[in-house]
């Protein structure tokens, strides 16, 4: 199958439905040229997106689909819009039948199955969107027996993306996928982590140190930092760590 990104030129996508999930956060699904097109990104990496600004200035952002290439003639994009976010003001104003430039693919990370024997994931906020990806393409290979353990920390409940996805992987493959939920600001009766990631929680959650693990973090640059030097403290070697 030939991909549809080009990683030199933009190419434009139609938008074909947006679903709104909360007050702030919309699935948007975009046409590829042909029912039977695939998009053609890596696991675990990600494509540029162009937009406008409030000012109508050019913006262009790093996004990671949460489709896979099994997804055949669309992919999708969960998209948190903050208020003040430039690309954030292209995505809130995207009406279906818009279009989207996109180029890609782009990143670092590499994935053969089986190239570990467990992951630990460490995502913050939208950085969960890589993690849910590679998870999604270990998941639904038969072949692939990598273990996943996510650690996934928000603000507060409904800062949760992808909960409902998420939650279905962890009961349909309870022997292969864990998560543990953070959350700053908790509701009444919260039975998961509460506060910051801690290195006991990673301690608690992840694999431990081994030449078979790698942990992967994706988050905020204060929390990527943080989370860097707890796995520093805590054993991993640079060779056992990877950020998004």
């Amino acid at each position: 199958m030939i991909g549809c990104l080009d990683p030199e030129n933009f190419k434009e996508y139609k938008l074909v439905k947006r679903t709104e999930l909360s007050h702030n956060v919309a699935k948007f699904k975009f046409a590829l040229p042909t029912p039977n097109s695939v998009l053609g990104l890596p696991i675990g990496q990600h494509m540029s997106c162009r937009g406008q600004d409030s000012v109508g200035e050019e913006v262009v952002k790093p996004y990671t689909p949460t489709t896979l290439d099994s997804d055949i003639g669309y992919f999708e994009l969960v998209i948190k819009m903050y208020p003040q976010g430039r690309m954030s003001h292209h995505f809130r104003e995207m009406r279906e039948g818009d279009y989207l430039a996109v180029k890609g693919p782009k990143g670092r990370f590499k994935y053969q199955p089986n190239q570990v024997r467990a992951f630990g994931m460490i995502a913050g906020g939208t950085g969960i969107t890589p993690m849910f990806q590679v998870t999604r393409a270990i998941l639904e290979n038969p072949d692939d027996k990598t273990k996943i353990h996510l650690i996934y920390a928000n603000v507060t409940y409904e800062d949760i993306l992808l909960k409902e996805e998420i939650d279905n992987l962890a009961i349909i493959f309870p022997n292969q996928f864990n998560v543990h939920y953070v959350l700053n600001q908790p509701p009444e009766g919260w039975e998961g982590g509460i506060g910051f990631i801690s290195k006991e929680m990673i301690q608690s959650h992840c694999p431990p140190p081994s030449p078979d693990v790698q942990i992967l973090r994706c988050g905020p640059p204060p929390m990527n930092k943080a989370m860097a030097a707890h796995l520093n403290d805590l054993g991993y070697t640079a060779q056992m760590q990877f950020q998004f």
